[in-house]
């Protein structure tokens, strides 16, 4: 047998795929013992499947999550050149470090930029600066890279209470919720039916859903005549830098909140993913890469780089490979597509702006049901500190802002303190009563 490689012994040996029993946790407990490497050489590893598990990975990507970037870069008030590069950025950034971990560590590590945090972005433009966005993205990535590089992830995610995190999450979300069907007054046949068209697709084939629903949400504009297709061509982008800028503004209502949501939007379920899908997944390489690679990106509007979560579950499972030592393939694959994104951003910009507003945003909206519902429950569940996370839930949904300072940053401020006075702390413990 041959010995593990370096690689492996990093964090990136795998596990023997398993089916769970009962009594197995979510985090993958119970899990057989580690299968030793395969002998053959990487290029024998490349199949359809994998390949096509990548490329439905970063489609899906295209669709909800960046139609959320693209109404960031509305609030932002940007022009098409400068939201290609933001695209540039995000596709360039998630297809290195996509491509980099899953060959080092042989292992599926699907990426992406965080998906909440740019759903933060649309509550705080126009009034903060672009400078000072790029300069809070940066920010944020050196505080990740050192949580990854110190082994802190864990110890970190200790000091904010599930409920109240996942109050945070789901108020900033919420919005988007209520904007998809707030769009029925303006648009009605069109967002009517993809409302109607969710339902259906939800039911037939939910994990393409989105996919599907972006077609036919196309469909229903061009028959309305509700588009703009006749300028749109195959272009290449030239990234932009954009000089960043520093403020305890930014820092506050941009940055701490990105490192927040990061963590437990996408960090916490996309290891936890790959943990249930049999991957003895270590934290640590996965953080430090994707950190180094949102600080290069940050400059040309890039927002953070993290693992991904519902998408990579499309490239763990069988649906990728049999063999789980083969699916790393539907990684590397995930971020050559990526690659290619990346590089042709501005048609994929154009497309959007051929687009009605209503389709965008009733697809955002529709899209981050699975998270606000998520979300929600998780605040409902946390018996020991509920009422702080709905405190926090209220708080970040309202938008409020108070000495420049946004509605993620006090809604966080806020349910902190309620858990601490109403529950006895971040842990939730009770108070004891006299």
């Amino acid at each position: 047998m041959q010995e593990p490689s370096h690689a492996q012994r990093e964090g990136g040996q795998l596990r023997q795929e398993h089916r769970p029993q009962p009594g197995d946790s979510a985090a993958g407990a119970n899990i057989p013992p580690a299968m030793p490497p395969m002998p053959k050489p990487a290029g024998s590893d490349w199949s359809a499947s994998a390949v096509t598990a990548g490329f439905l990975a970063v489609l899906v990507s295209f669709t909800g999550p960046l139609a959320i970037f693209y109404q960031a870069a509305q609030a932002a008030q940007v022009d098409n050149a400068m939201f290609a590069s933001w695209v540039w950025g995000i596709s360039i950034g998630a297809a290195i470090s996509g491509i980099v971990l899953s060959w080092y560590l042989r292992t599926p590590v699907i990426t992406a930029w965080s998906a909440p945090g740019t759903a933060l972005l649309i509550t705080l433009f126009p009034g903060l600066s672009l400078h000072e966005a790029v300069g809070a993205y940066i920010t944020a990535a050196a505080v990740l890279l050192a949580i990854g590089l110190s082994g802190s992830f864990e110890r970190v995610m200790s000091w904010v209470p599930k409920g109240v995190a996942s109050g945070m999450m789901a108020g900033i979300l919420l919005p988007f919720g209520l904007e998809a069907f707030r769009s029925t007054s303006t648009l009605p046949l069109l967002a009517f039916g993809m409302i109607g068209a969710y339902l259906v697709f939800k039911r037939a084939a939910p994990r393409y859903s989105v996919m599907l629903l972006l077609v036919a949400g196309v469909l229903i504009a061009v028959f309305t005549g509700a588009t703009r297709f006749s300028g749109i061509e195959l272009e290449l982008v030239t990234p932009q830098f954009i000089a960043p800028a520093w403020s305890w503004g930014s820092t506050f209502s941009l940055a701490l909140p990105l490192v927040l949501v990061t963590l437990t939007g996408q960090y916490l379920p996309g290891i936890a993913v790959l943990k249930t899908s049999g991957y003895q997944a270590s934290v640590r390489p996965i953080m430090s890469v994707n950190s180094i690679v949102s600080l290069a990106v940050a400059v040309t509007g890039g927002i953070t780089i993290a693992i991904a979560a519902i998408t990579a579950a499309m490239c763990t499972g069988r649906d990728a490979h049999e063999d789980p030592r083969r699916r790393y393939i539907a990684g590397l694959s995930n971020g050559l597509f990526y690659l290619a994104a990346g590089l042709f951003g501005g048609s994929i910009v154009m497309l959007f702006s051929a687009l009605p507003r209503e389709l965008v945003v009733t697809l955002a909206g529709l899209a981050l049901l699975g998270p606000i519902t998520a979300n929600l429950a998780g605040v409902i569940v946390a018996e020991d500190h509920r009422e702080a996370s709905i405190i926090t839930f209220l708080a970040t949904a309202s938008g409020m802002s108070f000495l420049g300072l946004g509605s993620a940053f006090w809604g966080i401020v806020i349910g902190m303190v309620a858990c601490r006075v109403l529950h006895g702390g971040p842990k939730g413990e009770q108070v004891q009563k006299k």
